[in-house]
């Protein structure tokens, strides 16, 4: 079968390779966990991100509000403390998202991609969800991240982890 190539899976396949030749991904095999650190596995790749974690409400309520920017491999993590239904909205954010909504086996349960600045629209995540990772919008595509991809974080623990910190 022959590969067809197109604009999407070139800038694909592009975006991807300068990422490994940059040198930001690494075998993560037997790696540790760092708290700022978050690891996403998917069918294409694993791929680490620079991350501040919110696990209070008033760092909840603040979020990515009013930022300008966001490096491409950064991120925000949400942690919950147990499972719940989870709704996000975009008041008072600058930059497009991706939601990645995470359950507490750390398996990405759904993404909302490319939600829109300053939308005040919630955005419904899932009823058993206990982690938002927020990045770059349209990022989660790019990388070829997808429901059912694996996270790891310090945070995400318990004896039905995924993929868990050694």
């Amino acid at each position: 079968m022959l590969f067809k190539i197109t604009t999407r899976n070139s800038l694909r396949f592009a975006f991807i390779a300068i990422f490994w030749i940059a040198g930001l991904s690494q075998a993560f095999a037997g790696s540790s966990c760092a708290t700022d650190q978050l690891d996403i596995r998917s069918a294409t790749g694993t791929y680490r991100f620079q991350i501040e974690v919110v696990d209070t409400p008033e760092l909840r309520a603040q979020g990515l509000m009013h930022r300008e920017q966001m490096a491409t491999f950064a991120g925000m993590l949400f942690v919950y403390d147990n499972p719940q239904p989870m709704r996000f909205w975009m008041r008072n954010t600058l930059i497009p998202l991706d939601m990645l909504f995470i359950d507490s086996n750390g398996m990405i349960a759904h993404i909302h991609e490319n939600a829109i600045p300053l939308d005040e629209t919630t955005i419904f995540g899932g009823d058993a969800i206990q982690y938002v990772f927020e990045i770059n919008g349209g990022l989660s595509e790019t990388l070829g991240i997808t429901v059912g991809s694996a996270v790891r974080h310090a945070a995400i623990t318990g004896p039905e982890v995924i993929w868990a910190c050694e």
